[in-house]
């Protein structure tokens, strides 16, 4: 007779111990109520401020500490792009769970938002946020809609040499009411196929407006302005280059789709509102 054995399958909902590699997955778990469940964060995370305080710190973003995140004991890693796949394979190799996320598009980040919450048992909370979300982007639009002009914009994701814009920032871009100087280039999801060697055919498209993210290095208006040939840029001629910093707007998860977008959409209705669009 064979002995009766008992079994207990009442597992934990989702996973418990997450590493976020990158700024994104950290601040969408934290608007979740579920910080309780990272253990390690990304080095360049500041949103929410209060993470860098709370939780240890143990990437970078093409580079990681591959024995503090073992330490950890994490039972998921989230990660971000090709860039950190090398980061991933070590891990994977070390028996840890790896969910890497490639959102380049805003309806890419409202797909890894829902894919997150669901993962920790948070859907109907996270259905409810990212709702809100895209009716905050509807209201955008809306409002964009009733401005006299769209302005064009050249967009620096970095200096030397110079990128231009993300997908989602092209089209976070258009959401705000202006066009992106560089639209066939969005479309390249890796920074070096974005890069135009050329500074003379930004000069040629001839922006409105201006705004670097640097990926975290500050972005210096005077030096742009400074450009060879640069002189007789609108954008240049009127002043209005502008910085919109790299955690509100290259992350892609909410704070691009909150605070970057209404920065964007500030900037360009300012534009309008200063007489600027009646000589462009």
């Amino acid at each position: 007779m064979m002995d009766s054995m008992t079994h207990d399958f009442s597992y934990p909902q989702g996973p418990q111990r997450i590493v976020c590699m990158t700024e994104e997955t950290t601040e969408w778990l934290y608007l979740l109520g579920q910080e309780h469940r990272i253990v390690g964060i990304s080095g360049y995370t500041v949103r929410p401020r209060r993470a860098r305080d709370e939780k240890p710190r143990v990437s970078a973003f093409i580079s990681a500490k591959i024995d503090k995140i073992l330490a950890l004991r994490p039972d998921c890693v989230f990660g971000f792009s090709d860039m950190q796949a090398d980061i991933a394979a070590a891990l994977i190799r070390q028996g840890v769970q790896v969910t890497v996320f490639n959102q380049r598009s805003v309806a890419e980040i409202f797909s890894m938002l829902y894919q997150v919450a669901a993962m920790v048992g948070q859907l109907s909370l996270g259905l409810e946020k990212i709702q809100a979300m895209q009716a905050q982007l509807e209201s955008i639009v809306k409002a964009a809609s009733s401005l006299p002009r769209r302005p064009r914009i050249y967009f620096e994701e970095w200096d030397e040499p110079h990128i231009s814009a993300i997908r989602w920032v092209s089209e976070l871009i258009g959401v705000a009411g202006g066009d992106d100087c560089f639209p066939e280039l969005a479309a390249q999801s890796l920074g070096k196929n974005r890069i135009i060697a050329d500074g003379a055919q930004i000069v040629q498209r001839n922006p409105d407006i201006i705004i670097g993210s640097w990926c975290g290095k500050k972005f210096r208006p005077e030096k742009v302005a400074a450009r060879a040939g640069w002189e007789n840029v609108n954008a240049v001629k009127n002043k209005q280059l502008f910085e919109i910093k790299s955690c509100d707007i290259l992350q892609p998860g909410p704070a691009a789709l909150t605070d970057g977008v209404t920065r964007l959409h500030r900037i360009i209705t300012d534009w309008n509102r200063s007489g600027l669009a009646l000589k462009a």
